[in-house]
């Protein structure tokens, strides 16, 4: 299993012969280049909620890539299928059986609207169980105590992809909470620097999760980390 970091919470996935796009937000990030967007090749879109830094090129993407299919709440698969493109609706709880794998939807604590403001549905996490690693994607959350129940019910997690940029989600102080909640030491960290609210101190949030006994990885863009 492989990821690729494409920059602030967008990720790729590489798992079973697969190809999963999270959280598709990269044209419009200044700090992402060398990524060229209609260039993007893909199976999976999975969506964690409707916000632009989220979604901003996820038509395009799937434009360019007309058998994918884009994962979400059902609001989100409404959204899109309306539009034309290939979804598949999810809730919260759920587990769902795909071709390199299985998908559980999992709480998020944020807000959710699409970019022209219409209601997105609530905002959502996603667990991979897949032969070859599992994952859990928080998407844009506060630390909740829900991510106690994650390994009450899923497979004991090989990674975590934590937001750590405050303002808009947890820190990385909370992530380090969240990391036991989960039970997971190894986590990416995902939506921080690109706005001026959101940028970090890399090397003080590594410190304080070295502190703790834990790894916190801070991938550049485009570079990917082997999972297992």
């Amino acid at each position: 299993m492989k990821l690729t970091y494409y920059g602030h919470s967008c990720f790729l996935l590489e798992t079973g012969g697969k190809r999963i796009i999270i959280d598709p937000f990269i044209s419009g990030n200044t700090l992402v280049h060398d990524i060229d967007v209609k260039k993007l090749r893909c199976d999976y879109i999975f969506v964690t909620h409707g916000h632009s830094d989220h979604v901003a090129d996820l038509e395009t993407i799937a434009g360019n890539n007309p058998e994918t299919l884009i994962v979400g709440i059902w609001e989100v698969h409404a959204h899109y299928n309306a539009k034309g493109f290939n979804t598949h609706p999810m809730n919260k709880g759920g587990w769902w059986g795909f071709d390199f794998g299985r998908v559980k939807m999992v709480t998020a604590v944020h807000s959710s609207s699409f970019p022209d403001g219409t209601y997105a549905g609530e905002p959502a996490g996603f667990v991979f169980d897949t032969p070859e690693g599992v994952v859990y994607f928080a998407g844009d959350t506060a630390l909740t105590r829900d991510m106690d129940l994650i390994p009450m019910t899923c497979p004991k997690l090989d990674l975590a992809v934590l937001p750590i940029g405050s303002n808009f989600t947890m820190d990385y102080n909370d992530a380090i909470i969240a990391s036991d909640l989960v039970r997971c030491d190894r986590v990416v960290g995902c939506h921080y620097d690109t706005f001026g609210y959101i940028k970090i101190d890399h090397k003080v949030a590594e410190d304080a999760f070295l502190a703790a006994g834990k790894e916190l990885v801070l991938l550049p863009i485009g570079s990917d980390l082997q999972v297992s």
